[in-house]
């Protein structure tokens, strides 16, 4: 039985993509969603990840979105995550977040610095810095 060349072609192709060793899955830079079931794998990473405790209903908060997101681009080696803390009261209660927005730097699971208020892009840089 001859075999048509452009078939035998392609098939050595597929065969090829099956046995390349598969790439190490990349994270995308941008800003993570916490919820209950990501919440401690994400913060006990030992690199720090800075979490931005919001809500929906709150204007200070919207207002910090776009400095957050612009600033996680420049701080490539700190994770950025958000907590809404309407859909997610158990984890603002565990830490004790009593205003909104609240940015709290993890490190190992630890808390390692907070702050307060819609801080700007200075608030952010100068949490970000330190650690």
């Amino acid at each position: 039985m001859s075999e048509d060349p452009e078939i035998a072609r392609i098939m050595q192709k597929k065969m090829d993509e099956m046995l390349k060793p598969k790439a190490e899955p990349r994270i995308e830079p941008g800003i993570i969603e916490l919820d209950e079931t990501n919440f401690d794998q994400i913060i006990s990473a030992e690199n720090p990840t800075l979490v931005d405790f919001w809500a929906e209903w709150c204007g200070p908060c919207k207002s910090m979105h776009p400095i957050f997101e612009s600033l996680s681009k420049k701080y490539p080696s700190i994770k950025f995550a958000r907590v809404n803390v309407d859909n997610n009261q158990s984890i603002s209660m565990k830490f004790a977040v009593q205003s909104i927005p609240t940015f709290i730097m993890f490190k190992s699971g630890q808390i390692v610095d907070k702050m307060m208020g819609a801080v700007g892009a200075p608030g952010i840089h100068m949490i970000c810095k330190k650690h």
